[in-house]
């Protein structure tokens, strides 16, 4: 049985009533386009500005599991480590004439 977590009341959670998974109900499964054809397939609305570049990009262990233990948004946490950094390097740049 599973746990039940704290956000759900004691009374909801024992009103449902799923069945097992059963390899046989599990092969009766279809994919919702299958069943529901008219249903239009989901889609990513457009991106708020400023839209981020998409690269790939190969960290040290160390780096990827220092961030990644930080829990969610860890690839936001780097890229703001980044952007820190091309802030002051900038700053510390004089303009040439």
């Amino acid at each position: 049985m599973k746990h039940k977590p704290d956000n759900i009341a004691e009374e909801d959670w024992n009103a449902v009533d799923s069945p097992p998974l059963t390899d046989e109900f599990l092969a009766q499964m279809r994919p919702v386009s299958e069943t529901h054809p008219k249903y239009p397939a989901r889609v990513r609305g457009l991106q708020k500005e400023p839209k981020k570049v998409p690269i790939s990009i190969r960290l040290s262990p160390d780096v990827v599991h220092y961030f990644r233990a930080q829990g969610s948004g860890w690839q936001t946490k780097i890229n703001n480590v980044l952007m820190d950094y091309v802030e002051e390097a900038s700053a510390s740049v004089s303009p040439t004439r």
